[in-house]
């Protein structure tokens, strides 16, 4: 069943096409990955889906009473609001469900107490029935720790529930909207960038979370990884234009190629073929004979009547990007020992990590993973000298020029223009270089002299990344490098790491970078830093292994213990000896049988409390009562499921 389709979709800024003939369908339960570079018009064309846009020329339907979701690039919370109360405020509906269901309640019970005649007591109790199960079947007894489990997962714990939205990071502020989306379960969800400031786990989370989701999924993302392994299709949207594509990323990156090479063998292969035909007519023409004019005059006409192919259109620039090294540096480029770190004091400190030791070497391509929070940006930062250890040492090796990539873009000059900045800093180019340079990283035009708040995450991507280049640093220390780059940059930008002869040290939750960039993986824990030689899946089987061997080491352990116990030899003891330790067995004995004599009491007020609770809901004059029965059956289960604790804790004493 289509969910979703337009028809010729057009979209104008003034004289500016941003998109043109856009078609499409969509299926009930697709996953789609919409795709393209920076300023493609992505999101401009979720906008008009969404109905945040209009558009000058043709239409889309969305199927009828189809409920749709969207996760903006900016979210729309009430910065007053605590993180609880914004994502509790999703279930209005259910809590005007609950207080109807309490006044229905009331109602019953006042009418049987009034003496209402049967007919209108039974007419309520029916509305009020139909009412809880609405109430159930929306969710309402389960839409409490759904809300717990979803925050969890996108790691806000129970110290968050109390915190204003406007205390928050953009980061976490991405989170919670996402949290907030997922918890509304639309039929048609559009995300745009939702993989954007999450940790490795939570994207895990995400992508078996949206794997089982039971909607359609239309997602903007440059996380190559997650489009693989999320999306069925994939929608490129090229030169003004919407491509569609069966499968994953990677499947499409196939199949683009494969189009390109054809489109452009069809184009030359025909032009070959108009030319060899213009050739012959001009050739029968020169003779000058009355029948070579008349097949001359033939082959123009079968030549007009070609539907003549274009040339296809050349790709989107790339970034053209060279990181150099003005100078090497010594082959020990870092040595850090036993560093930690934390923050506040009492009990507000909160230790970030201790015992982190590196030892990095020259031309090194090190990447450090770990969950959000764990303090991979204050790990850059004590490198960089910017934050002093709490304790530990750091040693900065000899003639190392470090390099610095800022995930915020925080030192960039707001109030300068694009040119400005880089004026700023490299004063020795004249303005025509600079511009020259800037046109490698996409900046043409009057691009130069937008002021650089004005510009794009992405944007401002390029242009930390151009200032970087110009350093000539030996030593690059990343943070968050592609989070704003499309794929085009990405790709570009792996390559010029991939060819620069000095040290990268780069903290990234991108897989698909992860997968081609290091040598060495540092996973940042509480306790330390692990280090994994490779890449990102020789750093996925290694912690496979570590699990396995764990459980394995613990089995071996205890048949080892066991059979220890069974061979060892049995002890000589001295009579006083063997009088502590006939005492000690009567007292552990009596310990036992008080401890079942305990358990067998609670045992039996449990099934008594459990028994006068049912009981009390076998009662005719609370069968009205919804809302006591509701609670009654609630501590019912309580009781049974502590019962069931009680007699697996009493089984085990007996066995013993």
């Amino acid at each position: 069943m289509i969910i979703l389709s337009a028809n010729n979709i057009k979209k104008e800024y003034g004289t500016d096409v941003i998109l043109e003939d856009i078609s499409f369908h969509i299926n009930e339960g697709d996953r789609v990955g919409l795709i393209g570079v920076n300023g493609a018009g992505k999101t401009t064309l979720f906008k008009i889906l969404t109905g945040e846009l209009p558009h000058e020329d043709g239409e889309f339907f969305v199927s009828k009473e189809t409920t749709i979701g969207y996760l903006k690039q900016n979210d729309a919370f009430d910065s007053e609001n605590t993180v609880f109360a914004e994502i509790d405020g999703i279930f209005a509906y259910l809590h005007e469900m609950e207080a109807e269901i309490n006044r229905l309640s009331q109602k019953v019970a006042d009418m049987s107490a009034g003496g209402a005649p049967q007919t209108e007591v039974d007419s309520a109790l029916h509305r009020l029935d139909a009412m809880q199960q609405e109430y159930d079947r929306r969710g309402g007894y389960s839409y409490k720790s759904e809300i717990t489990g979803v925050l969890s997962s996108m790691a806000f714990g129970p110290d968050f529930y109390d915190k204003k939205i406007s205390t928050l990071s953009g980061g976490e502020r991405t989170r919670l909207a996402l949290a907030a989306l997922l918890l509304k379960k639309p039929d048609l969800l559009f995300l745009d960038e939702p993989t954007n400031h999450l940790d490795i786990g939570t994207l895990k989370w995400l992508e078996g979370y949206l794997k089982a989701y039971k909607g359609t999924i239309v997602v903007v993302s440059h996380d190559r990884y997650f489009l693989d392994r999320t999306v069925n299709r994939i929608f490129e949207v090229e030169n003004k234009r919407l491509y569609c594509y069966e499968g994953n990323y990677t499947e499409f990156a196939e199949k683009k190629r494969r189009r390109r090479e054809e489109d452009l063998r069809h184009f030359e292969n025909q032009a070959a073929e108009i030319r060899r035909q213009e050739d012959m007519i001009r050739r029968y023409k020169e003779r000058g004979t009355e029948h070579l004019a008349k097949r001359a005059a033939s082959r123009e006409k079968r030549l007009s009547h070609i539907e003549r192919l274009e040339r296809p259109e050349a790709e989107p620039g790339k970034m053209k990007i060279h990181f150099k090294q003005n100078f090497k540096s010594g082959n020990d480029v870092l040595l850090a020992e036993n560093l930690a770190k934390g923050f506040g004091y009492g009990r507000e400190r909160r230790e970030l990590f201790k015992n982190v030791n590196l030892d990095i070497k020259r031309g090194e391509r090190i990447c450090i993973v770990g969950a959000n929070g764990i303090g991979k940006t204050t790990l850059l930062k004590i490198l960089l000298g910017e934050l002093a250890p709490d304790s530990g040492r750091l040693k900065i090796g000899h003639n190392v020029d470090f390099g610095y990539y800022d995930q915020g873009q925080l030192l960039l000059n707001g109030s300068n223009t694009v040119l400005e900045e880089l004026k700023e800093s490299y004063r020795l180019y004249t303005d025509t270089e600079m511009r020259g340079i800037l046109g490698r990283f996409l900046f043409r035009g009057e691009d130069v002299f937008l002021p650089i708040s004005s510009l794009s995450g992405g944007e401002k991507a390029r242009l930390s990344l151009a200032k970087m280049m110009l350093a000539g640093s030996n030593t690059l220390i990343l943070d968050e490098p592609t989070n704003h780059l499309d794929i085009n940059s990405k790709e570009v930008f792996e390559e010029a790491l991939k060819e620069f002869p000095g040290t990268v040290i780069v903290v990234s939750h991108d897989r698909y970078f992860l997968s081609r960039i290091p040598d060495r993986i540092i996973e940042l824990t509480p306790d330390g830093a692990v280090n994994y030689l490779g890449k990102y899946e020789y750093y996925l089987e290694k912690k496979q292994q570590e699990i396995e061997s764990g459980k394995k080491y613990m089995e071996e352990l205890g048949r080892q213990n066991a059979e220890v116990a069974a061979e060892a030899p049995p002890a000589q003891l001295t009579s006083a000896e063997e009088r502590r330790l006939k005492k000690e067995a009567a007292t552990a004995a009596k310990r036992l049988e008080k401890e079942k004599a305990c358990l067998e009491t609670r045992i039996a007020e449990l099934e008594g409390e459990i028994e006068e609770l049912q009981a009390k809901m076998c009662m005719p004059e609370h069968f009205s009562d919804h809302e006591k029965l509701n609670k009654w059956s609630a501590e019912i289960d309580e009781k049974k499921a502590e019962l069931a604790e009680v007699y697996d804790e009493w089984m085990l004493l007996e066995e013993e």
